[in-house]
């Protein structure tokens, strides 16, 4: 690959990490956001519509998404495009879900998933269950961002397999992990708003090469084999519908995704939000289509390796120097979801698993300094799975940790209820959905879809919706069995009080909750 390109990229990576770095270190000179775990992980919880469009929309939107969704469409078809439904879906549960999660958050200083569901249920194993989950579900996601960057290193040329693109990949690691672990979310939050300028930008003019290199979009279909490349079996109808389903629910059980939502100043901020997210659904849709036009453009690609078909179609329609902002983009779209998952991941681990039980009595500075040091080790850890790992071997286990995340949905979800269920009927739930769901994934071969007879009908169902069906039932099941027993309840509402003088310096008010 040409060096210009090259320079190119590494520039717009630096500039983009510089400005999230330099702006933290700014607000945290002047004292703005407190230094303890909610202001590491959650900045204060100042975040308003601008900040929280940019860092939301550039967490849900990875690089691996950018790259994976087209190269699904440009290996497997039509199917490839149920990505677009679920941004779509996954906005209007935002706009129902979110705002309330956010109201009880603030009204009791909850800063993780799992203290909601601590405080909703007065279940310290539940909130294990939940915690555990999150960050076992999240550790390979992490690691497939770091493939998103490795599928640039590769058309670049920078990455071979050997020693020399396994370097370049972990200095770009490296400065990510340092910058979050002192200024937590700050760093991340301004270095999301450089990509969300950058991948707009980077929509229109890929968009508009394709059109200008392959012709109108009638032509550019017509060379990659006709209306079939977008027509969609009825045999998959069922398979479409699920995925679109499944993968909308399961992104709002992603402690990060909520991590980030804490972090907005008010529900009214989370309503605009969602609604505002329409416009990153806008721009996937149009790199699902970059996968038509890598087929009319003639991208060979190595067998397995569908997710260089962007990469590739960008290195061939654009010139040098644009070729390397494009590529600088991708990487930086990577770097953001992979801040703050790691953020998410190691707030529970030091919230919901080590003050709860192995050091309750610990300060605000040893929880924030527990968090930072395990979101390194999340970072490390994310970078040996990636490179020790094939990528297929990644992209199973986060299948296989977005069924796990989906069966924590029911747990978040009803706790919204005035009237909530028993928590052991919710963890035999939970219990029995992670069991089918994990047997189901595997005697599958590692695939997404399970097969469903209904009598004569067979079709193709997304395992997660399948093991979450399971889940509610079993739930249900419990809770009606401990009813009869009259097995005595928790009162509903029940709030742990975590940390009450933490809760008292932030100034929160037992207002609201937003619970009806």
């Amino acid at each position: 690959m040409d060096n210009v390109v090259v320079v190119v990229t590494c520039a717009v990576v630096v500039l983009a990490g510089s400005v999230g770095t330099l702006v933290a270190a700014r607000r945290s000179a002047r004292g703005r956001v407190p230094d303890d775990l909610a202001g590491w992980a959650l900045a204060g919880r100042r975040h308003g519509g601008g900040l929280m469009w940019c860092l939301l929309g550039g967490t849900i939107y990875t690089a691996y998404t950018f790259t994976a969704v087209p190269g699904a469409v440009f290996s497997s078809g039509a199917i490839g495009f149920y990505a677009v439904p679920y941004t779509v879906l996954s906005c209007a549960i935002g706009f129902v879900l979110l705002p309330r999660l956010v109201s009880v958050a603030r009204a009791h200083g909850y800063v993780t998933v799992a203290d909601f569901v601590r405080g909703r249920y007065g279940s310290p194993l539940l909130a294990l269950a939940v915690a555990l989950t999150g960050i076992f579900a999240t550790m390979p996601y992490v690691a497939l961002q770091l493939i998103g960057i490795r599928a640039v290193l590769t058309v670049l040329g920078l990455y071979s397999g050997g020693m020399a693109g396994d370097l370049v990949l972990a200095v770009v690691f490296a400065i990510l992990a340092l910058s979050t672990y002192r200024y937590g979310l700050r760093a991340p939050v301004f270095a999301a708003v450089v990509k969300a300028v950058l991948v707009v930008a980077c929509t229109v003019v890929v968009a508009v090469l394709a059109v200008t290199k392959l012709g109108t979009p009638p032509e550019i279909l017509e060379r990659a084999g006709g209306a079939e490349v977008l027509a969609l079996s009825p045999a998959l109808w069922p398979a479409f519908a699920s995925l679109a389903l499944g993968s909308a629910l399961a992104l709002f059980a992603f402690p990060h995704v909520l991590m980030v939502a804490f972090s907005a100043r008010g529900p009214d901020v989370l309503r605009r939000t969602a609604g505002g997210l329409l416009g990153w659904a806008g721009m996937l849709a149009v790199f699902a289509l970059l996968g038509v036009a890598a087929l009319a453009a003639g991208v060979v690609l190595p067998s397995g390796q569908s997710e260089l078909a962007v990469p590739v179609l960008m290195g061939a329609l654009a010139p040098s120097w644009l070729a390397g902002i494009l590529f600088g983009v991708l990487v930086v779209a990577a770097l953001v979801p992979a801040a703050v998952m790691s953020m998410g991941a190691a707030t529970l681990f030091a919230r919901n698993v080590y003050v709860e039980f192995v050091n309750p009595t610990a300060t605000d500075a040893q929880e924030a300094r527990m968090a930072r040091l395990t979101s390194l080790v999340v970072k490390i850890g994310a970078l040996a799975f990636a490179l020790g790992l094939r990528d297929q071997a990644a992209i199973n286990l986060h299948l296989l940790g977005a069924v796990w995340v989906l069966q924590t949905l029911p747990m978040i979800v009803l706790g919204l209820l005035r009237h909530t269920p028993r928590p052991f009927a919710l963890l035999a739930g939970w219990l029995t959905g992670m069991v089918a769901g994990t047997v189901l994934v595997n005697e599958g071969g590692f695939t997404s879809l399970v097969v469903v007879h209904f009598g004569q009908f067979t079709a193709h169902v997304y395992t997660g919706i399948v093991a979450l069906a399971v889940n509610i039932a079993v739930t249900a099941a419990a809770q009606a069995l401990l009813r009869g027993l009259r097995v005595p309840r928790a009162p509903s509402g029940v709030i742990h009080p975590i940390h009450p003088p933490r809760v008292l310096r932030e100034g929160v008010r037992r207002r609201d909750s937003g619970i009806s």
